[in-house]
Formats: structure tokens, sequence, C-alpha cells
């Protein structure tokens, strides 16, 4: 049973951004679609897949994923591929 995200759960509010709602959202890899860090949508299916891969359930971790999350500067669009090892090695990292 994987992990599923509610709004509500999350520490930081993201911006809705309905007009991509339908699209594709990070499925795992390979996808070198960019992810954009500050729409609801795509953070929410990114942070799922990360806490599926590593195992993990508790808020610690996804507030932990939202606290690295924020720390990359503003307007840098990684692939979602990347976002996803990086956020992936830097939870590991943090325990």
């Amino acid at each position: 049973m994987g992990v599923t995200i509610k709004p509500s759960d999350l520490q930081f509010k993201y911006r809705r951004k309905k007009e991509f709602r339908d699209e594709t959202k990070f499925q795992g890899k390979p996808d070198p679609h960019p992810f954009d860090k500050e729409d609801l949508y795509e953070v929410i299916p990114m942070f799922e897949a990360v806490m599926n891969a590593l195992q993990r359930n508790d808020g610690a971790a996804l507030y932990e994923l939202e606290n690295i999350l924020n720390s990359i500067p503003a307007g840098y669009q990684p692939k979602r591929e990347d976002i996803f090892d990086f956020l992936v090695e830097q939870l590991e990292q943090a325990g």
C-alpha cells in the first residue's frame, strides 16, 4: 500500500495550478519533464513517490521533504527525475 498525502498534511501552502491539474504527473523514472515546486499538483505525487521509495510514512519525513524542496532557489526547474533522485538522497541522509 502506497503513501497517500492530502493537502492538509503539508506544512506549507502551494498554489493549485488548475490549468495543469489534469496533465500527467510524476509516476517514476524516466521523467524528463520540468518539475514545478510551487504547484500542489506536482508536489504531492513527488512526495508520495519519494516516501514510497524509502518506505516512509511519517510526518517528520514529509516535513523534511518540504524543507528540502523549499531550500531550492526560486525559478530553478529541474527535471522531475532529477528532483526525485535529489529528494531521495537528501531524505536518506537526513535519516
